[in-house]
């Protein structure tokens, strides 16, 4: 992996998105390194020169896209959004210059979301990982006093998500493209309605 690391930006960049591109779109069991090789245009033998096989180079990608969208998502986070929905759709907003340059990255994040990672366990602790870091990093400066009582922010967050994946499974269904704009204009219809039963009247 280190070797990896001494390639320049632009061939780095090539091979962590044919990579992306072809596990998003096949899965763990299914992606080819030949087709990752082709894309990236490297040789196969390359790609175990730099990574130690194909797991290695799965979990490099997971754990690229963690401390990417962490990275990044730290540099545009504005603390003065205290407000939890707000600062949802202001995330989603922020995601959209991540994909300009690593356009795989989402459908890459959102194939493990929807594949619950049964293929691989490693990949599957890292998802849990980076939702109970994101939340715990991202939100600490949230008024969590807008809330009911009775009603816990995580589990609201949570049904965002599963509404998303719902979303998502059904753009695949159809074998139609996911983009970011159309996913906001939804987000921005679910944190309405979740908005109006988890807020206190006054926040309302």
């Amino acid at each position: 992996m280190d070797k990896f690391e001494t390639l320049s930006k632009e061939k780095q960049n090539r091979i962590i998105n044919a990579g992306l591109h072809q596990f998003s779109k096949y899965g763990y069991q299914k992606a080819n390194t030949e087709d990752i090789a082709y894309e990236a245009h490297i040789a196969k033998g390359l790609l175990f020169y730099y990574f130690k096989n194909k797991e290695a180079f799965y979990l490099y990608l997971c754990d690229f896209c963690e401390s990417y969208f962490m990275e990044e998502f730290s540099k545009g986070i504005d603390t003065t959004i205290t407000d939890f929905f707000d600062f949802i759709e202001a995330t989603i907003i922020s995601k959209v210059d991540i994909i300009k340059t690593y356009p795989y990255m989402f459908d890459f994040c959102m194939m493990l979301t929807l594949a619950r990672q049964k293929d691989n366990q490693k990949a599957n602790d890292f998802l849990v990982s980076l939702m109970s870091q994101s939340y715990e990093e991202s939100f600490r400066h949230i008024d969590f006093s807008k809330f009911k009582e009775d009603v816990e922010p995580m589990e609201i967050l949570q049904m965002i998500l599963w509404l998303s994946e719902g979303y998502l499974l059904d753009k695949q269904r159809l074998d139609q493209p996911i983009t970011l704009e159309e996913l906001l204009i939804n987000a921005q219809k679910w944190q309405a309605m979740f908005k109006s039963v988890s807020y206190k009247e006054e926040f309302l």
